[in-house]
This record gives structure tokens, C-alpha cells and sequence, in this order.
């Protein structure tokens, strides 16, 4: 079974006020074991980068100014991620921003229901307990 573990680094928290996606990672799994194909991107997110992002990541604008735009790598993101299950710690955070670029670069969008959320998992796992992705 193949699946795609993935996470985005942002601008911010709400790609509907205005945030921009600018790195994403994705590793491919077989039957839960890394297959060695990755896929990694930064992009340029064609707006600043607050300094509350930028604190989280630490990932400049200019860092970034050479790097493509997300219309630019959709495709190849797209083809990278087939049909697998995306599997992401909050992956809804990462979902809305990966679909709200996929959107803006007149693409097809995601269905939720390849979704796979760790954090989700984590919850009913350990009730009341961390569940940051470093723990």
C-alpha cells in the first residue's frame, strides 16, 4: 500500500485571509516502509512573511525569492501524490493550505477523505496527554 507522509511550512494560519503555502516535504511510503522517493519544494509565497511565522520556521522571504511560484509545482506535486493517502500531524492545517494553492492555481483540488491525521490519532491514543509532534 502506498502512502505520502507530508508537512507544509506557511505564512501564516488561514490561506483564506491571505497565507501562502512556502515549503512542502513529502515522503513515500510502500506497506509502510520509505521507499527513498521524496519530494521537497520551497516557494515563493508572493507576499511577506510575518515575523509570527517566521519565528515557527524560520524561513525568510529571502530565503525564498528565487524559488518558484506554487502554480509553477503543482503539477509535480500532484503527480508525486497520485491517489495515495496523505498521512500529517494536523493535517487538515496542511490540506486546507495545500487545497487553497491547488485552487489558486486553477487546479483540481484534494478530497478529504484520503486524509490520515496523526494528531487526530494521537488524541484518542493518549486523552489529555501532549500531543506535539516532537513527543
Amino acid at each position: 500500500m502506498r502512502e505520502i507522509v507530508l508537512d507544509t511550512e506557511t505564512t501564516g494560519l488561514d490561506p483564506y485571509q491571505g497565507h501562502r503555502l512556502i515549503e512542502i516535504g513529502c515522503i513515500e511510503l510502500v506497506n509502510r516502509f520509505p521507499t527513498g522517493k521524496v519530494y521537497h519544494r520551497y516557494v515563493y509565497p508572493e507576499r511577506d512573511i510575518p515575523a509570527e511565522a517566521f519565528a515557527v520556521h524560520g524561513i525568510g522571504l529571502d530565503q525564498l525569492k528565487d524559488q518558484p511560484v506554487f502554480a509553477d509545482i503543482a503539477d509535480e506535486l500532484v503527480e508525486f501524490l497520485g491517489e495515495a493517502p496523505l498521512v500529517a500531524h494536523n493535517a487538515h492545517f496542511d490540506f486546507t493550505f495545500i487545497n487553497a494553492e491547488l485552487e489558486r492555481a486553477a487546479r483540481r483540488t484534494l478530497p478529504r477523505d484520503r486524509l490520515i491525521d496523526t494528531l487526530m490519532l494521537a488524541r484518542r491514543k493518549h486523552p489529555g496527554g501532549s500531543n506535539r509532534l516532537d513527543d
